[in-house]
């Protein structure tokens, strides 16, 4: 089963792939069944022993917007079950986060080296992969975040990893706030591999791609399972299970009188009007 969605390209000669999200009338946010199709070809890429490198990337200058909220609560279930008539089951809830993180988990250890051709938007789960590339080439006016916080809580997402990559100050300012800013904000901390002009990334990613690809390819495997070790004991100890965990209470939110419930917005006033809806409510304006 193929999805155009997804795009799936080799360049066997220097031992690079390139799996492009092809999403992008809708900043290339993806559903479960694009998920899915990254995770096959990046099990492919796993197996082909000619191949070194793997390029992530959006179609048309944009890395993606995260999990396409048009379907929100449809990622626990088809229509006419639970999921989609009321609010899902714990159970479903677990059952399905489970399985969304493990093919974070799976990426951030994937064997072979991960680079980021990261520009436009990487926001929520888009931002999470930009994070747990090995080599990330992003433009300095991407906005990055996870706007997501805003309405299903600040306990989102890999919390080990962003406090080990952003650092606990920068990650809870994020995860607290929701705030979306752009990537040349945070240039000097050194967060990313290469930040650029926009007009620059698509080179200076293949760049990259090439100098890595040069690498001995048992040296590579070998390398990441290494980094994964040193990670796993250093940082991301419980992650796999915690992860997934805090997901499913989160999405499970009680809303009290006054607070953002972005899924009935959405419900009563459609999903581009539920954004206007949320950003008005949460802004704030700086002091003068």
């Amino acid at each position: 089963m193929t999805d155009d969605r997804v795009l799936f390209e080799v360049d066997a000669d220097h031992r690079i792939a390139t799996i492009t999200f092809n999403n992008p009338e809708q900043r290339n946010s993806y559903d479960a069944a694009m998920r899915d199709a990254v995770a096959r070809h990046l099990d492919l890429v796993a197996e082909d022993d000619d191949l070194t490198v793997v390029v992530l990337r959006g179609a048309e200058g944009v890395f993606s917007a995260g999990a396409d909220m048009n379907n929100a609560y449809g990622w626990y279930g088809e229509k006419g079950t639970q999921a989609t008539t009321g609010r899902p089951s714990q159970r479903r809830r677990l059952t399905v986060d489970r399985k969304t993180f493990g093919f974070y988990h799976n990426f951030m250890g994937f064997p072979k080296v991960t680079v980021g051709e990261i520009g436009g938007y990487a926001l929520g789960g888009g931002f999470e992969m930009a994070l747990m590339t090995d080599i990330s080439v992003i433009a300095r006016d991407t906005k990055i975040g996870m706007p997501a916080t805003r309405f299903l809580g600040p306990a989102l997402g890999s919390l080990h990893m962003f406090f080990h990559r952003l650092g606990p100050v920068l990650a809870r300012r994020m995860l607290l706030t929701g705030d979306i800013i752009e990537a040349g904000a945070i240039e000097h901390l050194g967060i990313f591999t290469d930040t650029c002009d926009a007009d620059q990334v698509a080179a200076r990613a293949r760049y990259w791609a090439a100098k890595a690809a040069k690498m001995p390819a048992d040296g590579v495997v070998i390398a990441k399972e290494a980094f994964r070790l040193v990670e796993q004991s250093q940082a991301y100890q419980g992650e796999e299970v915690a992860s997934y965990l805090f997901h499913a209470y989160g999405t499970n939110l009680q809303f009290s009188p006054g607070e953002f419930n972005f899924v009935k917005t959405r419900a009563e006033h459609g999903t581009k009007e539920a954004f206007r809806m949320r950003d008005a409510h949460f802004h704030v304006p700086e002091p003068q």
